[in-house]
């Protein structure tokens, strides 16, 4: 779906996309002109790059899938040793927040075909994971996999939210999110 560039204005594509997710995560009715300003640029260059607000959307939703996918593909999932994947999993995509709550939260990412294929092929490994888990009694087996998937989801973006405005320790928050997570709040016996 996206045109092809060249290297240079792909990384400028790329930062003017960077900008656009964190703006459009505070502000999610941003105008086209807001979007430009909070890139640095001027929405005529900005509309060198994207014909429209539904085109800028779609290219949000790819971009967090490549940034996600790409940090992905660092962590292995060992399916006899299947309780390191999450915590390597939360510890890697803690500072992609933004990311992961665009995919999960912008409505327009829902209904592009492209995007939900990407999406779900980029779940699989926590799907597999979590189902790993579910069989060794680390979480309900009658709880759906994509629920725990989404709830993971949202504790890596409220992570990553608690980090940028200096309520949690940047190198505590992957250990809060994994015991939260396994444990939720219940205090320890």
């Amino acid at each position: 779906m996206k045109k092809e560039l060249t290297s240079i204005k792909q990384k400028r594509l790329n930062s003017i996309l960077d900008e656009a997710t964190k703006l459009l995560i505070e502000k999610p009715n941003a105008s086209m002109h807001e979007i430009a300003e909070s890139a640095g640029i001027g929405v005529a260059t900005l509309h060198r790059y994207v014909e429209s607000r539904e085109q800028l959307m779609i290219y949000l939703g790819l971009r967090a899938i490549e940034v996600v996918s790409e940090t992905m593909k660092n962590i292995r999932l060992d399916e006899e040793n299947c309780e390191s994947y999450i915590p390597e999993l939360i510890e890697a995509l803690i500072p992609l927040g933004d990311k992961i709550y665009f995919l999960a939260h912008d409505a327009t990412v829902n209904y592009n075909r492209e995007i939900e294929g990407a999406d779900r092929k980029l779940r699989e490994p926590v799907l597999r994971a979590i189902g790993l888990l579910q069989q060794k009694g680390y979480f309900h087996r009658n709880v759906d996999k994509n629920w725990i998937v989404n709830v993971l989801y949202s504790l890596l973006f409220l992570t990553w939210q608690q980090v940028i405005e200096g309520h949690i320790a940047r190198k505590s928050a992957a250990a809060l999110v994994v015991d939260t997570f396994y444990h939720g709040f219940k205090a320890k016996d």
